[in-house]
């Protein structure tokens, strides 16, 4: 009888917490997108959310394991990531969707063959219409900058009152995360170089900084640092600010009421090549939120339905898209660290989301299989993040659990697109 007991008090208190993350996603969703000012196709903007901080009401404080439990941890913060368009001025290294030509191909209908290759592969064609959003080069280049660039202000627009905008002496500017908990800006940090071995250029470049009121890039704003009350060398991320983005709308192909991204279903029936192209960014971010465990996407809108049937209809979480129409993954705390300590609560959201699409992008795979083969996906990881951020010794790396548990998620996918291979092979 207490076994019982026990249990529906488990289930009570897990239902409890589920609503209280509903609600507060929901609040939090608009007062972000208030600070973004997002326009609204007939030329409004959205309904302004409250202005108040909304941070530790998020659910995710609410799942925070307290310190003496977590391993190897380090933190990262809510916050939106735009990128001035003066930065860099007359870098071809970075791409809003290529030259005039392949532009105008991505308007207008499909013109060029079937989008889909060997069953399950997005076809090279469509592939070649999409070019590198970051390349390696100009990441390389804003990191540089960003590392010394002095910061003369430091204000709200980055989501959470525990971020701020920080604007460069040159005029550019930069989303400052300071972690609530441990696992943020760690779990920040590793998902964008993890991004960087599968070769996904949806995220904008990133770089570490450690506060100190007298380094010549903090000085300027050490009063306002102060009176944030961050503390003194604690690690933050600055990703790229990135202007003029708009909010992005689950697909039909892969809302509830329909049966994913399929070969077979008739998915890319009457299609603009703009529209495909769209729909192959998806099946990346798919891929790349089931490997990190980031919930705070396309997971926690399925985990929404059961409150709130027309979710899939609006924003999704932590996602916006240029007016090219390239995709750009924004605020990716949620991943790798803190996911793989809630696994158990959302892991079968995770597995229905993956399970919705069964066609991918080659070159993503191609990483994948080989991260699969070599079973060195740890290895090759803290090599990438150690060559190129000077502070990885002070942030951390995962722990050896939760390095494992990215291998066998990777070899999960493998699994799977196997699957879709031997089903779709002969289409």
């Amino acid at each position: 009888m207490r076994a019982l007991s026990a249990n529906l008090f488990a289930v009570l208190l897990m239902c409890a917490l589920a609503s209280v993350f509903y609600v507060w996603s929901a609040l939090e969703n608009r007062l972000e997108r208030h600070k973004r000012g997002f326009l609204v196709p007939d030329g409004g903007s959205f309904h302004q959310g409250p202005s108040e901080d909304l941070s530790a009401k998020t659910f995710r404080a609410l799942l925070a394991v307290p310190a003496a439990q977590r391993q190897n941890s380090a933190g990262r913060s809510k916050a939106q990531n735009r990128t001035n368009p003066s930065a860099f001025v007359g870098s071809r290294d970075y791409h809003v969707n290529g030259d005039d030509e392949r532009s105008a191909q991505r308007e207008g209908p499909v013109k060029l063959g079937y989008p889909v290759d060997d069953g399950i592969f997005w076809s090279n064609w469509l592939e070649d219409l999409l070019p590198v959003r970051f390349t390696e080069g100009y990441a390389e280049a804003w990191r540089s900058k960003a590392r010394t660039s002095p910061v003369v202000k430091l204000e709200p627009g980055c989501g959470r009152i525990s971020n701020q905008l920080a604007t460069f002496a040159d005029g550019t500017k930069a989303c400052v995360r300071y972690g609530i908990n441990a696992d943020q800006v760690q779990g920040e940090t590793l998902t964008y170089y993890l991004a960087s071995l599968l070769g996904i250029t949806n995220l904008p470049p990133l770089v570490l900084s450690q506060l100190n009121g007298d380094s010549a890039q903090w000085v300027a704003v050490r009063t306002r640092v102060n009176n944030l009350q961050w503390s003194d060398r604690a690690v933050v991320s600055l990703t790229e600010w990135i202007s003029n983005l708009t909010g992005v709308v689950t697909p039909a192909p892969l809302r509830q009421e329909s049966g994913g991204l399929h070969p077979a279903l008739g998915c890319f029936e009457n299609k603009t090549t703009a529209e495909l192209l769209e729909l192959m960014q998806w099946s990346d971010l798919i891929v790349f939120d089931y490997l990190t465990a980031n919930f705070d996407r396309l997971v926690s809108n399925l985990f929404s339905l059961q409150w709130d049937p027309h979710v899939m209809e609006r924003d999704t979480n932590n996602l916006l898209k240029t007016p090219h129409g390239d995709l750009v993954f924004i605020d990716n705390e949620a991943g790798l660290v803190h996911g793989f300590r809630v696994l158990n609560m959302w892991e079968k959201y995770h597995h229905s989301v993956l399970s919705s699409v069964c066609v991918f992008r080659r070159r993503t795979m191609q990483r994948v299989a080989e991260l699969h083969r070599r079973r060195d996906s740890r290895q090759r990881l803290l090599e990438l993040y150690r060559d190129n951020e000077p502070l990885s010794q002070e942030l951390g790396f995962l722990s050896d659990e939760h390095a494992a548990v990215l291998q066998d998620r990777i070899d999960q996918v493998y699994k799977h697109v196997m699957q879709c291979k031997e089903k779709y092979n002969q289409l």
